[in-house]
C-alpha cells in the first residue's frame, strides 16, 4: 500500500527532527558541564594501581564500559572521581558516557556507601503494603534521601525494584538480614537499635 503525504507534512517533520536534535545537543552540553563539576568536587585520594588488572582485562574489549564500572566499584565500594579519569585516559571512554551510565543504573555509586546499606523493596507487593511510608519514615529519621549516606557513615538508604520476598511485604534488607511485615515504627526501631550498637562499639574502642 502506498502512502502520500503533503509538502507541509514533510516540512513539519524536518522541523520537528531538527528541533529534537537541538534539544539533545543542548542536554549533552549540560551533562558535560555537570560531569566536570560533580566529579571534580569529590575530595579523595585512592590507589589507582588497584585498577591495573581490571583495565588490562577489558581495555580492548567491545562493550567494556559496564564491566569496567562494575569492577571499579568492586575495588573501592563506589566509583571515585579519580577512577573516572583513569578509565578515560587508559581506555578512551568518554567521561560523559561513563557518568551517564553510572547515574542511570541504580547499582552504581559515586560516593562511599555507609557501613550498613538499607535496601527498601518497592516492588508491587511492597508498594501495595505501604513501603513508601516506611521509606519516608527512615528518610526523615536518618536525614537522607534515596541513595544518600548518613553523615556518620553508618547507613546508606536505597530503594530497589524487588528483593524477591513478596510474601513478607513490606520488606527491607540491611546487609544480609531481611525484615518483613514491617510498619514505619518497627523499621525505625530496627535502625535505631543498629545505630545504638554502633555507637556503643565505638565508645568501647576509645
Amino acid at each position: 500500500m502506498n502512502y502520500f503525504f503533503s509538502k507541509d507534512f514533510y516540512l513539519s517533520l524536518i522541523f520537528f527532527l531538527t528541533f529534537r536534535q537541538t534539544k539533545i545537543t543542548m542536554r549533552i552540553k549540560r551533562i558535560s558541564s555537570k560531569v566536570n563539576h560533580e566529579i571534580s568536587d569529590l575530595p579523595e585520594s585512592i590507589d589507582l594501581e588497584l585498577m591495573r588488572p581490571l583495565i588490562e582485562k577489558y581495555k580492548n574489549k567491545k562493550g567494556n564500559l559496564i564491566p569496567l564500572l562494575q569492577g571499579t566499584q568492586e575495588i573501592y565500594g563506589y566509583i571515585p572521581r579519580e577512577a573516572f579519569h583513569k578509565l578515560n585516559s587508559e581506555t578512551g571512554l568518554e567521561l560523559n558516557e561513563m557518568y551517564g551510565v553510572a547515574t542511570f543504573y541504580a547499582q552504581f555509586r559515586l560516593t562511599p556507601a555507609g557501613k550498613h546499606i538499607i535496601k527498601m523493596c518497592h516492588g508491587t507487593a511492597c508498594h501495595v503494603q505501604g513501603v513508601t511510608a516506611i521509606t519516608d519514615e527512615l528518610s526523615d529519621l536518618l536525614n537522607v534521601k534515596d541513595g544518600e549516606t548518613t553523615e556518620d557513615k553508618i547507613f546508606t538508604l536505597e530503594t530497589v525494584a524487588c528483593l524477591g520476598c513478596c510474601s513478607l511485604a513490606p520488606v527491607m534488607m540491611i546487609g544480609e538480614e531481611t525484615y518483613g511485615k514491617l510498619s514505619p515504627a518497627q523499621a525505625a526501631k530496627i535502625v535505631k537499635e543498629i545505630r545504638r550498637n554502633e555507637k556503643l562499639s565505638e565508645n568501647e574502642q576509645v
